[in-house]
């Protein structure tokens, strides 16, 4: 049985409404760096993939200044409004390279303080599994839930069972492209790549992710994120 490849895609076209931005929140810096090439060169130098494919926007007009435009392991292809149709738009891209058997990793462009450690666990967590699964970290905040419009407390909510996903997340290529079609024809709205294989009927696993693998949302996650990747270069020097 040949050996199944990995591929990594990163979804890139979205345009951050909530950032109140003039540029697209992966376009953003941190330390100096965009965000994107923070994201790329973490998980592209710190795993081995065999290919990537990013999908930008079709009026993107700041790739062109970032360092992963000269990255010959980085391709990239028109993605959309949405970031389940970008992934599917990038898997189609990759179609003629990987094999329906290949794993596939999908990483929001918006998480930059990702682990390295996390995604080989996952990697190797999953190699054998006969679906894929995500990164993901147990919900610690007690939660309420409110109703109407005056926010007032209905109950406090069990979060024993609950967890917040992350990413990446990681499926068999052909699987989460059969998955992500049966989403677009039936006009099912979702938020993440789990979500498209759940829709078929698969069940994922969950691998525990690292709680500040955060995703840039908000103007003050920029500093959040800035602190934690800090604090990873300290961990990282050798003492």
């Amino acid at each position: 049985m040949t050996k199944p490849r990995y591929w990594l895609v990163i979804p890139a076209a979205g345009i951050g409404q909530r950032m109140n931005s003039d540029c697209p929140k992966q376009y953003l810096r941190i330390h100096d760096r965009f965000i994107v090439d923070i994201v790329l060169s973490r998980l592209l130098d710190g795993l081995t993939f065999d290919g990537c494919m990013v999908a930008l926007h079709r009026d993107d007009r700041w790739w062109s200044t970032t360092a992963s435009q000269c990255d010959p392991r980085v391709q990239v292809c028109e993605g959309s409004s949405e970031r389940h149709l970008s992934v599917l738009v990038a898997l189609q891209a990759l179609a003629e390279q990987a094999g329906e058997d290949d794993w596939v990793l999908v990483h929001d462009v918006a998480r930059p303080c990702i682990s390295c450690e996390d995604v080989q666990n996952l990697m190797t967590t999953l190699a054998l599994d006969p679906v894929g699964g995500l990164l993901a970290a147990p919900v610690t905040d007690t939660l309420k839930r409110v109703t109407g419009s005056d926010h007032r407390v209905s109950e406090t909510v069990d979060r024993g069972r609950l967890w917040r996903a992350l990413t990446p997340q990681m499926f068999r290529f052909g699987a989460l492209r059969a998955a992500i079609e049966s989403v677009v024809r039936a006009g099912v709205s979702i938020t993440d790549d789990a979500s498209a294989m759940e829709y078929i009927g698969a069940v994922p696993q969950l691998v525990k992710g690292r709680s500040d693998n955060i995703k840039i949302t908000v103007p003050s996650d920029l500093a959040l994120a800035a602190f934690l990747l800090d604090g990873a270069s300290v961990e990282r020097k050798p003492k």
